[in-house]
Formats: C-alpha cells, structure tokens, sequence
C-alpha cells in the first residue's frame, strides 16, 4: 500500500488522475522505488534542495503534488483553498454494510461537519485529560513488560510485537471502557487493523463496532469515568450532542490512529538504540522525555505523506502552480527536516529547544490529529518504562539489518527484536 497502511485507504487511483501539466525544474519522486522505500529522508531531501514541490508518481498512474518544505508544506494544510474529498478512500471487500455508517471518520470530512465534530470532541482529548490518563498507561505499560520478559527467547523478543504494538490497543480497551474479559480479542482486533486488508481485517470491523455499541448503550444506561462516558455527557452551547453513529465512530477513528503510537514508539526504541549519547542523555535525565518525543516525532515519525487534499482552484506554491482539482500532500518526511524551519535537522538532539518551527507529525491546521496528545503521553510513558526496566536494552540485530516494511506513506519496522538486561 503506497500512501497508507492503515484504513482508511487512499484511493491511488483517485487521486493520482493527473496532475495537468509538466513543471520544469520540479523533481519526481517514484513511491515504489526501492531506494525510496529504503531512504525516504534522503530522496525527499534532495528533491527540497530542488525545489518546494516535487511530483510523485507510482507505475500506472499519473502524479501528484507534494510540498517539499517546512513553511509551504504548514501553509498549504491550513489553507482552506485545499479540500478533502469524499472519494479519496476505499473499502476493503468483506466488510458488512451495517458497518460502512461508522466508518467514515472526522479525517475524511471537511468544512462545517468536521469543524462541528471536532468542537464537540476536542476537550474529551485534551492534553489535560492525557495526563490525567497517565498513571493508567503507566499500569499498562508495566504489564505489558512483565509479560515481555516472560516471551523473551534467550534475553531476545520482538519489542514491536509484544509491546509497541499490544499498548495502544490496551489504552484504547482501557479508554473507551472495553470489559476486562473482552479486551485479549481487542488486541486481535488491533493486530487486525494494523495488517490492513484481508479475513481477519474485515472479520475485526464488525466486533469493532458491536464492542463500540456496546460500550455507548451501557454509558447511556450506567455513566462512568471512561471515554465513552464523557462523549455521552458532552453537550455544545447550542444543546448539540454527538449522535450514537458519531460516538461508535469515534471509537473506530481510534483503533485506527491507535497505529501512530505504535509505530513511534518502535522507531523511536530503534532510533535511540542507534543513539546510544541520546539514549544516555534520557535515561540520565528523564524530565527530557516531553521534549525527546517531540524531537522523535520529527526525526523519525511514521507518517511521510500527509492526506492529500484537492485544489479549489488555481492555487501558486512557492512559485509553481498547483491546478484547480488537483491533489496535493504535505512531505512530512522532507518538512521534518528542512533547514530553513530546523537547525542542523539531520542530526536527532533530544535536548533540541521548541523553536520557532513546530514539527509536522501530527499534521496542522483544522485537521491537526486529535489524538496527539494521547499519542505523547502513551510514547513518553512508553520509553520512560523501558528505560527504567532495561536499562542495557540493545538491539539484537545490526541497525542495517532492521526489516521496514515497504510503505511509501508510513516509516516503520516489520519487527524490532531486542535484547533485554532487566535491572535487579
């Protein structure tokens, strides 16, 4: 899958209808190149050297626009001139037809609706109500290392696999309010959606949503402290609430971002294993850790490309003309590191100070991903444990021999095995 691994998919297709004409001097990038694939941060790099925007393209369709630098790339995801549209995703097959109401998430959505939504949802996702939520992703994380070190095979297991991958998950269960005997199929669930098409990803959607209902109908009968309960108890000015659909989806919407932790947390693990003065400098000093996920956030966050979006009209980016209905992305991946936004922006410094220039995972501007906040407390909590539990946590391949899965729209392991040495 070239500009997603998690539903919903990116209809290529779609997107990719061409962009109308050919641009001198504007780079193009193939996103099924294996040097692409291997090296993104190098091949965007060189293309922002050339110009802010490149052209990607994939064999069999026709290119689109991607902003290449930090100030374009910021202006253009806040710049209403660009819109999302309807027919931008895809369904996988198999999927029941009850099932498509809940699907259809806030980051398919544009203008008023999503505007409604989002004022509805956002103190429910707070970073006030993250930390609140923190000593609970500490439990879970603490479990979960338990058991990590009952699945070790030799002081090595896959950090991806029983770890990064199984909290997020457990947090969602745990947030939205899943029953304890429920929550070990949640995680099948969870490993479901991370894998994407197939049985299992279409069997997953249903139980999703059933769990979801399930969930809503209780709140609405007995009121607690979980997730689910505050989006039921939520009422706008004008007595607007969420509908039982908006809060089912919700839930949906957070299964499926519950793949961006997942995905920091282990690049993050390896970046700073393949850092060992970083690793050292947080594992010295741990109040570092808010300002260390943000620098891993930028350095190596999973998302490359952000959800194209589609000209109104004629619209100029830094000089070249971007066609009305043509789609555009924000080059995640080549922002991340532009020198113009970022001092020596190839170089991971965990003690980096908040500059002027914000970083651009979490996207920007109406569609800024809601769950951000949840997705620093559960990555900082993370590594704050995994540092104090194995302090002499290697890696137990070589860092060249670290298998990534061939995602043009998202930087992340296929597994990530690790020695562990457990503190006495």
């Amino acid at each position: 899958m070239m500009l997603s691994s998690v539903l919903p998919i990116l209809n290529l297709e779609y997107y990719m209808q061409g962009v109308s004409q050919e641009v001198s001097g504007v780079p193009e990038i193939d996103l099924t190149d294996p040097e692409v694939l291997r090296n993104p941060f190098t091949a965007y790099g060189s293309a922002r050297k050339r110009s802010p925007l490149a052209r990607l393209s994939a064999p069999g369709f026709g290119p689109i626009w991607a902003v290449t630098r930090h100030e374009e790339a910021r202006a253009m995801l806040g710049d209403p001139r660009f819109e999302l549209h309807a027919d931008s995703y895809i369904r996988p097959s198999g999927i029941p037809e009850s099932c498509l109401a809940y699907m259809r998430t806030m980051q398919e959505m544009d203008g008023p609706e999503h505007a409604r939504l989002r004022g509805l949802v956002s103190p429910a996702f707070a970073a006030r109500r993250a930390a609140e939520f923190r000593p609970r992703i500490e439990a879970i994380a603490d479990r979960l290392l338990d058991d990590l070190v009952d699945r070790a095979e030799g002081g090595v297991v896959d950090v991806l696999q029983h770890f990064a991958r199984l909290l997020p998950i457990d947090v969602i269960s745990e947030l939205v309010g899943i029953p304890l005997p429920d929550r070990p199929r949640w995680r099948e669930y969870g490993a479901a959606v991370a894998a994407g098409w197939g049985q299992q990803f279409a069997e997953a959607i249903p139980a999703i949503m059933e769990g979801a209902k399930a969930a809503v109908a209780a709140r609405r009968i007995e009121p607690g402290e979980d997730l689910i309960a505050e989006l039921v108890r939520i009422q706008g000015e004008d007595g607007d609430r969420l509908s039982d659909t908006e809060t089912i989806t919700l839930v949906w919407h957070l299964v499926l971002a519950g793949q961006t932790p997942t995905n920091l947390i282990a690049n993050a693990v390896e970046a700073l294993l393949c850092h060992p003065d970083q690793m050292a400098a947080l594992r010295d000093d741990t109040s570092l850790m808010p300002r260390a996920v943000e620098e891993l956030m930028r350095w190596c966050g999973p998302q490359l490309l952000s959800i194209p979006r589609y000209a109104r009209g004629d619209v100029e980016i830094g000089g070249v003309l971007v066609g009305k209905g043509e789609a555009v992305t924000a080059a995640i991946v080549s922002a991340n590191r532009d020198p113009r936004a970022f001092a020596d922006p190839e170089r991971l410094d965990i003690r980096r100070a908040a500059g002027s220039s914000a970083h651009l995972g979490f996207a920007h501007g109406p569609h800024f991903c809601l769950g951000a906040s949840l997705a620093r407390v559960q990555t900082g909590t993370a590594l704050t444990a995994l540092l104090r539990r194995f302090p002499d946590l290697a890696l137990a391949v070589s860092p060249g021999d670290v298998e990534r899965a061939p995602d043009g729209g998202t930087w992340r392991v296929r597994s990530l095995p690790v020695i562990l040495s457990p503190s006495r």
